[in-house]
Order: C-alpha cells, then structure tokens, then sequence
C-alpha cells in the first residue's frame, strides 16, 4: 500500500497553501493526502486537493484511525492556535490546544508507527532576543503563552523522536504574509493581527485606521523591523522539508525567514503604493515585549533543504495579500467557494 500524507490544520491559512502544494506540485490525491480540521478558525473551501476529515488533533482515537487507514508516513501539524494577545489572556487555551493536544497527536503518530513529523512553529519562542538577527542557537525565552506552547511541543517532539525513531524538522515561522498569488486561496482569520493583513483591511474599509505600535525604536525610521516571509514561499520549504526527511535527513530545527526585514512605515507606505490611496493611520506607544527588531539568519534553512524562495518581494507579498482581500469584499464571503 502507498503510504500517504496526513496535514492537520490544512483547512487554515498556512496549512491550506501547502495542501495545494501537496496537490498541484507533487499530485497528491484523494487517497495520499488527507486533510484533518476541526473548522474552529480554518474553512473547508479552502482545501482544494485532497481528502478532508472535520475533526480535532486532540481526538487520539480519529487520528489513530486515519493514521492506519491510510498507511500515513509523513505528518505535518498546523493545526494551532495563533494569536498573542488572546494567548496572553488566556493562556490554558493555548496550552490546551496547542501543548496538549500535540502531545495527543504525536502519541497516535507513534502508536501507528509514523515515520516523519513536520512542526509548525515560531519566531515568538525567542522572546525578546539580545540581537536583531536570530540562528537557531540563539537562546529560546518565550514572552507570551502562544510562544511557550509553541516551544514546549518543540520540546516534547525532541524526546518522542529520541525515544521512538520518529524523525522531524521544525520550522520556526517569522511574519507569514500574502496570498495564493493565483488567488484560489488566501487568508480569511476573523480579527487577525499581522500587520499586512490588518493593512489591507484597512486599505479597503474593512477597518478604520492602523495602529502602529512604537515609534521610538531604535531602527532607521524608528518603527519594529519583521522578517516577512511569502506564505507560497513558506509552504514550499514544507515541501523541502518532506523531501528531506524522505531522503534519510536527521531531525533539525531551521528558522524560516528571508534573512532581512521591513519596518512597519515600510510595510504601510507599500500598502499605500499598491492600493493607490493613503491609509488612515494612528501612532500609539509600544506595547510590551514587541522587540525593536527580529530577523531570522536564513542560511541554514537554504543550504540544508536546498530551499530557494521565489517571493521575497514586499510589493508581490502586499499585491497577493490586497488581491485575495478584494476578492473577499467583491464576493460578500468570509471565503469564496470557488
């Protein structure tokens, strides 16, 4: 039997551009790849290729049986909850559905005897670092419970791949933005807080005005510098990363990122270019714990996933990102069918 592919939280933003990935670039089917989401924040519309179960990750007894059913090999975990403040309000959320509920998946990934594991993670587990830039050395100090979830399940699959053979690659995401630049997919998160998402919403009256946080920073322009990253460019290092652990690569944990960063006014005054017309904007005082910058060292995620980025473009990421939400103001839809 040909062994397949289980994607948990492939019905959200990040997991769906990989589901589509999986499918168009590597022609997984039906059969190969199954899709596993509860719906709590993804939407079913935008799986476009594959099998599609609705259901949670922390449900041992439904992903144990899809892991047999199927003879899944390979799983990658997205499924997650992702947003800080909230994080920093309620933080047993956070490690119910994110620690606890990896701990339950990886324990049916081990009772069905899978192979590989690719986990979703997070520039947020540094906290805030001494230096701009982040390696994959630079000590870990999460300063929110969305980060310290996100590292603890680092932790846990690090003994669950020394005790049982089960071998990983962990990608540590910095600022995930823009759309499907066929525009089939995009994100639709309801209350989303990363920064281009919220400008493009703005750009189109969706909010009233952006908030820029900190004006006073250390930078060239006195605003927080980001690695912002593609999602398309993001989901291919998925890819890579598969064909990696496939080929007999050992378990590692690689930053993903560009390797350099925008400002915020950089960001807004590319939203404004795009768009054609001025954001409504208001500057307010930092809020506690944004560092002035943070910037992913790159090199090792290319040289070790021979991984190479076709869109580190901030103007291509804003014109994704504006396109996918027009597409949502013209269909009157929290996501188009079609």
């Amino acid at each position: 039997m040909q062994s397949s592919v289980l994607v948990t939280g492939g019905a959200g933003y990040i997991g769906s551009h990989v589901v589509k990935q999986l499918g168009a670039q590597l022609g997984l089917d039906a059969k190969s790849l199954i899709v596993l989401d509860d719906l709590s924040t993804g939407f079913k519309p935008a799986v476009k290729y594959g099998t599609f179960v609705q259901g949670s990750v922390d449900d041992y007894d439904l992903v144990l049986g899809l892991l047999k059913k199927h003879n899944i090999k390979t799983v990658l975990h997205f499924a997650a909850k992702t947003i800080v403040p909230e994080s920093v309000s309620n933080p047993l959320k956070y490690f119910r559905c994110n620690t606890f509920a990896t701990t339950q998946l990886m324990q049916a990934c081990v009772d069905a005897s899978v192979e590989n594991f690719i986990f979703s993670s997070t520039a947020a587990v540094y906290g805030i670092p001494e230096t701009d830039e982040c390696t994959e050395e630079t000590p870990t100090n999460p300063i929110n419970a969305y980060g310290a979830s996100k590292l603890m399940s680092e932790q846990i699959l690090n003994e669950v791949g020394r005790a049982h053979g089960m071998k990983f690659v962990v990608l540590r995401y910095f600022n995930v933005a823009g759309c499907d630049p066929e525009g089939k997919i995009g994100q639709s998160t309801k209350k989303a807080t990363l920064l281009t998402k919220v400008a493009v919403e703005a750009a189109l009256g969706k909010r009233e005005k952006v908030y820029v946080f900190g004006t006073d920073y250390d930078t060239p322009d006195g605003t927080g510098i980001r690695d912002y990253i593609h999602v398309e460019d993001l989901a291919s290092a998925h890819l890579c990363a598969m064909k990696y652990l496939e080929e007999g690569g050992d378990s590692i944990t690689l930053n993903c990122g560009y390797g350099h960063g925008y400002s915020v006014r950089e960001v807004l005054a590319m939203v404004e270019k795009v768009h054609g017309e001025p954001l409504t904007i208001e500057e307010q005082d930092r809020r506690a714990g944004d560092p002035p910058a943070l910037v992913a060292k790159s090199a090792k995620v290319n040289q070790v996933l021979n991984w190479t980025p076709q869109y580190d473009d901030l103007s291509v990421i804003v014109s994704s990102a504006l396109a996918w939400e027009k597409k949502l103001l013209a269909c009157g839809q929290d996501y188009p069918e079609t």
